[in-house]
């Protein structure tokens, strides 16, 4: 049986709205004006730290301002399932890859939204594994959370997947040495940042991921 391992933001739920209005929310709380969606969504997909970082140097404030981080948890906190959803399809294609792959998440998101996402949305049953962007091991595009799914399911590299929207994704997979599915319906598409060198494939829905998949079994 293959491994499928997910990314969750922008691969397998929409939360770019909430993402941004808890940023935004965040920088009103020291007199900065807000950022545009599609702002926020560029600086998605390293960590929670890394977004802080960005949005506050976007508004012109120190990025190492050490309350920030915090804020922001606790905002988004707050705000998490105002308006994310999972992406139209992705619980059918989820369900229907469950029944012949083990599946894994591995998000640079940290662990306590991640499992309540997956909770909210009835998707953690399908997942035997969720790694964190807070765990033990480094965050993408690092292979070491890749590595440990991977050695805790005894699945090796050419029956491993990883399904994910941007090159941070795309790196993981090539660092990691697996087959990548890129979902174009994602963050990454938008940021217009992603390089392929035609090994990946590549899913313009939900459904088409399973396609991808089932077709090199």
């Amino acid at each position: 049986m293959s491994l499928v391992v997910f990314d969750l933001d922008g691969t397998l739920i929409d939360s770019r709205l909430d993402l941004a209005e808890s940023t935004n929310e965040m920088l009103a709380t020291y007199g900065a004006p807000a950022l545009s969606v599609d702002r926020v969504a560029l600086m998605v997909g390293e960590g929670a730290r890394k977004l802080v970082e960005r949005a506050l140097d976007a508004a012109g404030l120190d990025p190492a301002e050490p309350d920030a981080l915090p804020r922001f948890l606790d905002i988004y906190g707050r705000r998490l399932l105002v308006h994310t959803r999972p992406y139209d399809g992705i619980p059918e294609a989820v369900a229907q890859l469950s029944r012949s792959h083990t599946l894994a998440v591995l998000t640079n998101k940290p662990a306590d939204p991640t499992r309540r996402l997956l909770d909210a949305f009835q998707l953690t049953p399908h997942f035997g594994r969720v790694i964190g962007g807070d765990s033990e091991w480094a965050r993408k595009p690092d292979p070491a959370g890749m590595h440990a799914l991977m050695s805790g399911e005894g699945a090796s590299a050419d029956t491993t997947w990883l399904v994910g929207d941007s090159m941070i994704d795309v790196e993981t997979a090539r660092r990691a040495g697996v087959r990548m599915c890129v979902v174009l319906y994602g963050f990454g598409q938008s940021r217009g940042e992603l390089v392929l060198n035609g090994t990946e494939a590549t899913a313009e829905t939900p459904a088409d991921t399973v396609t991808a998949i089932e077709g090199h079994r």
